[in-house]
C-alpha cells in the first residue's frame, strides 16, 4: 500500500515530477509566492525521502532530489485510496455522486467511462 502524502508533500512532488530532478532551491523557485522558507521545504524533502517517494544524489557540497515514485502511480493509488473510503470501493458511486453534484459534464462522465472500460 502506497503512503499518502500530505498537501505540502505533494505540493513539492507535483514540481519535482515536473523538473525530474531538482535541489531545494529550484524546488522553491518553482513555489507560488509567498514561497516556503528554505528549511521547511528542506524538511519536506526529507520526510518525501523517509517515505520512500525521493532519492538524492550529492552534487558538491548539495543534494540533487529525484522523485523514485511516478507521478501516474501515486495518482492511481490515491484514487483508489479515495473511492476505497469515500465510496465504498465503487467507481460506480463516486462518479453518480460528481454527476448528481452537476459538477461533471456529459462529455467528463463518457471520457471517465471510456477510462474505467480500457483497463478492463
Amino acid at each position: 500500500m502506497m503512503k499518502q502524502l500530505t498537501k505540502a508533500e505533494e505540493e513539492v512532488m507535483q514540481i519535482l515530477w515536473e523538473l525530474k530532478e531538482a535541489n531545494v532551491a529550484a524546488l522553491i523557485e518553482e513555489m507560488p509566492e509567498p514561497k516556503p522558507a528554505y528549511n521547511t521545504v528542506s524538511t519536506i524533502i526529507r520526510i518525501l525521502e523517509s517515505k520512500e517517494f525521493v532519492g538524492y544524489k550529492k552534487q558538491g557540497r548539495g543534494h540533487i532530489y529525484f522523485p523514485l515514485v511516478q507521478k501516474n502511480d501515486y495518482s492511481s493509488a490515491s484514487m483508489s485510496k479515495m473511492v476505497n473510503d469515500y465510496f465504498n470501493g465503487s467507481f460506480k458511486s463516486m462518479v453518480s455522486f460528481f454527476v448528481k453534484k452537476k459538477e461533471m459534464s456529459a462529455g467528463e462522465l463518457e471520457a471517465i467511462l471510456k477510462e474505467i472500460n480500457k483497463d478492463d
